[in-house]
Protein backbone atom coordinates (compact mmCIF):
# COMPACT_ATOMS: atom_id res chain seq x y z
CA UNK A 1 0.00 0.00 0.00
CA UNK A 2 2.16 2.91 -1.61
CA UNK A 3 2.36 6.26 0.87
CA UNK A 4 0.21 9.31 0.10
CA UNK A 5 2.97 11.84 -0.36
CA UNK A 6 1.08 15.24 0.51
CA UNK A 7 3.32 18.70 -0.88
CA UNK A 8 1.87 21.70 0.62
CA UNK A 9 3.18 25.52 1.10
CA UNK A 10 2.49 26.88 4.36
CA UNK A 11 1.09 30.58 2.63
CA UNK A 12 -1.55 28.15 0.38
CA UNK A 13 -5.23 28.39 1.74
CA UNK A 14 -5.91 25.39 -0.60
CA UNK A 15 -2.61 23.30 1.31
CA UNK A 16 -4.18 24.05 4.64
CA UNK A 17 -8.19 23.34 3.50
CA UNK A 18 -6.43 19.90 2.15
CA UNK A 19 -3.94 19.67 5.26
CA UNK A 20 -6.96 18.81 7.51
CA UNK A 21 -8.34 15.93 5.31
CA UNK A 22 -5.81 13.83 3.75
CA UNK A 23 -4.67 12.06 6.94
CA UNK A 24 -8.48 10.86 6.95
CA UNK A 25 -8.42 10.21 3.70
CA UNK A 26 -5.41 8.03 3.95
CA UNK A 27 -6.69 6.43 6.65
CA UNK A 28 -9.91 5.39 5.24
CA UNK A 29 -7.86 3.44 2.63
CA UNK A 30 -4.80 1.87 4.33
CA UNK A 31 -2.59 4.70 3.23
CA UNK A 32 0.12 6.54 5.38
CA UNK A 33 0.89 10.62 4.58
CA UNK A 34 4.29 11.67 4.25
CA UNK A 35 4.35 15.18 4.60
CA UNK A 36 6.47 17.81 2.51
CA UNK A 37 7.09 21.49 2.55
CA UNK A 38 7.64 23.68 -0.55
CA UNK A 39 7.89 26.97 -1.80
CA UNK A 40 5.47 28.26 -4.54
CA UNK A 41 7.55 31.56 -4.32
CA UNK A 42 10.02 29.08 -6.23
CA UNK A 43 7.47 26.91 -8.40
CA UNK A 44 5.21 29.31 -9.27
CA UNK A 45 7.48 32.82 -9.70
CA UNK A 46 10.70 31.67 -10.21
CA UNK A 47 10.39 28.72 -12.02
CA UNK A 48 7.16 28.74 -14.07
CA UNK A 49 7.53 32.69 -14.22
CA UNK A 50 3.71 33.35 -13.49
CA UNK A 51 1.99 35.76 -11.35
CA UNK A 52 0.58 34.96 -7.69
CA UNK A 53 -3.19 33.48 -8.33
CA UNK A 54 -4.48 36.17 -6.65
CA UNK A 55 -2.71 38.77 -8.94
CA UNK A 56 -3.95 37.22 -11.95
CA UNK A 57 -6.95 39.18 -13.24
CA UNK A 58 -9.97 37.06 -13.75
CA UNK A 59 -8.51 34.07 -12.00
CA UNK A 60 -7.82 36.16 -8.51
CA UNK A 61 -11.66 36.62 -8.51
CA UNK A 62 -12.31 33.16 -8.95
CA UNK A 63 -10.02 31.79 -5.96
CA UNK A 64 -11.64 34.39 -3.74
CA UNK A 65 -14.92 33.35 -4.01
CA UNK A 66 -13.69 29.75 -4.67
CA UNK A 67 -12.12 29.57 -1.18
CA UNK A 68 -14.94 31.18 0.50
CA UNK A 69 -17.26 28.42 -0.73
CA UNK A 70 -15.10 26.12 0.47
CA UNK A 71 -14.90 27.88 3.73
CA UNK A 72 -18.70 28.08 3.69
CA UNK A 73 -19.17 24.29 2.33
CA UNK A 74 -16.87 22.39 5.42
CA UNK A 75 -18.08 25.22 8.03
CA UNK A 76 -14.60 26.71 8.74
CA UNK A 77 -13.45 29.68 10.89
CA UNK A 78 -10.46 31.71 9.54
CA UNK A 79 -9.24 34.97 10.69
CA UNK A 80 -6.64 35.38 8.02
CA UNK A 81 -8.63 36.47 5.06
CA UNK A 82 -6.93 35.72 1.28
CA UNK A 83 -5.81 39.28 0.80
CA UNK A 84 -3.83 39.71 4.06
CA UNK A 85 -0.04 40.43 3.88
CA UNK A 86 1.38 37.08 3.11
CA UNK A 87 4.45 35.96 5.22
CA UNK A 88 7.54 34.73 4.19
CA UNK A 89 7.19 30.96 4.60
CA UNK A 90 10.66 29.97 4.60
CA UNK A 91 10.72 30.24 8.29
CA UNK A 92 7.93 27.51 8.83
CA UNK A 93 9.56 26.04 5.86
CA UNK A 94 12.79 25.25 7.57
CA UNK A 95 11.12 24.30 10.86
CA UNK A 96 9.17 21.44 9.47
CA UNK A 97 12.29 20.24 7.41
CA UNK A 98 14.29 20.58 10.49
CA UNK A 99 11.58 18.93 12.72
CA UNK A 100 11.05 15.94 9.60
CA UNK A 101 14.76 15.42 9.41
CA UNK A 102 15.30 14.60 13.67
CA UNK A 103 11.80 13.88 14.82
CA UNK A 104 10.27 12.57 11.61
CA UNK A 105 7.20 11.87 14.17
CA UNK A 106 6.88 14.98 14.85
CA UNK A 107 6.72 16.66 11.16
CA UNK A 108 3.30 16.28 10.46
CA UNK A 109 1.32 17.45 13.47
CA UNK A 110 3.92 20.60 13.82
CA UNK A 111 2.89 21.21 10.40
CA UNK A 112 -0.90 21.31 10.76
CA UNK A 113 0.07 23.03 14.03
CA UNK A 114 1.51 26.02 11.86
CA UNK A 115 -1.19 26.11 9.20
CA UNK A 116 -3.53 26.51 12.27
CA UNK A 117 -1.68 29.42 13.51
CA UNK A 118 -1.35 31.11 9.99
CA UNK A 119 -4.83 30.11 9.07
CA UNK A 120 -7.40 30.17 11.62
CA UNK A 121 -6.07 32.16 14.04
CA UNK A 122 -4.10 34.52 11.66
CA UNK A 123 -0.64 34.90 13.36
CA UNK A 124 2.15 35.91 11.24
CA UNK A 125 5.03 33.38 11.39
CA UNK A 126 7.51 34.67 9.27
CA UNK A 127 10.39 34.82 12.10
CA UNK A 128 11.68 31.84 14.51
CA UNK A 129 10.28 33.18 17.75
CA UNK A 130 6.60 33.21 16.17
CA UNK A 131 7.00 29.81 15.44
CA UNK A 132 8.68 28.88 18.54
CA UNK A 133 5.88 30.73 20.33
CA UNK A 134 3.14 28.12 18.81
CA UNK A 135 1.60 25.47 20.64
CA UNK A 136 4.22 22.73 19.72
CA UNK A 137 3.33 19.32 19.45
CA UNK A 138 4.24 17.04 22.65
CA UNK A 139 8.07 15.87 22.47
CA UNK A 140 9.08 19.63 20.76
CA UNK A 141 11.02 21.68 23.14
CA UNK A 142 10.47 25.63 21.63
CA UNK A 143 13.97 26.55 22.29
CA UNK A 144 15.69 24.00 20.20
CA UNK A 145 13.07 24.70 17.03
CA UNK A 146 14.21 28.36 17.44
CA UNK A 147 18.08 27.61 17.34
CA UNK A 148 17.22 25.01 14.63
CA UNK A 149 15.29 27.11 12.27
CA UNK A 150 18.24 29.65 12.40
CA UNK A 151 20.90 26.69 11.40
CA UNK A 152 22.60 26.15 8.27
CA UNK A 153 21.41 22.57 8.66
CA UNK A 154 17.68 23.59 8.43
CA UNK A 155 18.45 26.26 5.54
CA UNK A 156 19.87 23.13 3.07
CA UNK A 157 17.10 20.99 4.41
CA UNK A 158 14.59 23.19 3.11
CA UNK A 159 16.24 23.48 -0.43
CA UNK A 160 17.03 20.15 -0.71
CA UNK A 161 13.54 20.06 -0.41
CA UNK A 162 12.08 22.36 -2.60
CA UNK A 163 14.39 21.03 -5.43
CA UNK A 164 13.16 17.45 -4.89
CA UNK A 165 9.94 19.05 -5.30
CA UNK A 166 10.26 20.32 -8.58
CA UNK A 167 12.27 17.36 -9.50
CA UNK A 168 9.25 15.56 -9.01
CA UNK A 169 7.25 18.02 -10.90
CA UNK A 170 5.05 19.62 -8.17
CA UNK A 171 4.25 23.28 -9.06
CA UNK A 172 1.05 23.75 -6.38
CA UNK A 173 0.30 23.37 -3.15
CA UNK A 174 -1.59 20.81 -2.55
CA UNK A 175 -0.48 18.05 -4.94
CA UNK A 176 -1.08 14.67 -3.34
CA UNK A 177 1.18 12.40 -5.19
CA UNK A 178 0.26 8.15 -5.07
CA UNK A 179 1.40 5.36 -6.98
CA UNK A 180 3.22 8.09 -9.25
CA UNK A 181 0.15 9.87 -10.05
CA UNK A 182 -0.56 13.67 -8.83
CA UNK A 183 -3.58 14.80 -7.99
CA UNK A 184 -3.06 18.73 -7.47
CA UNK A 185 -5.46 20.99 -6.03
CA UNK A 186 -8.25 20.21 -3.00
CA UNK A 187 -10.85 19.64 -5.49
CA UNK A 188 -8.79 17.01 -6.68
CA UNK A 189 -9.38 14.82 -3.27
CA UNK A 190 -12.39 13.22 -4.27
CA UNK A 191 -10.93 12.10 -7.15
CA UNK A 192 -7.76 10.67 -5.48
CA UNK A 193 -10.41 8.78 -3.23
CA UNK A 194 -11.81 7.03 -6.37
CA UNK A 195 -8.19 6.11 -7.16
CA UNK A 196 -7.62 4.47 -3.90
CA UNK A 197 -11.07 2.61 -3.43
CA UNK A 198 -10.44 0.99 -7.17
CA UNK A 199 -6.76 1.30 -7.19
CA UNK A 200 -6.19 3.69 -10.08
CA UNK A 201 -6.94 3.24 -13.60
Amino acid sequence: MATLHFYFDFISPFGYFASLRVQDIARRHGRTVEWHAMLLGVSVLKVMGLKPLLDTPLKGDYIRRDAQRYIRRHGLVLKRGLDDPVMDPRAAGRAFHYVKHHHPALAAPLAQALYDAYWAEGQDLSTADAIAAVPLPAGLDAGWLRAGIASDEAGALLRSAVDASLKAGIFGSPTVVVDGEPFWGVDKLGLLEEWLDCGGW
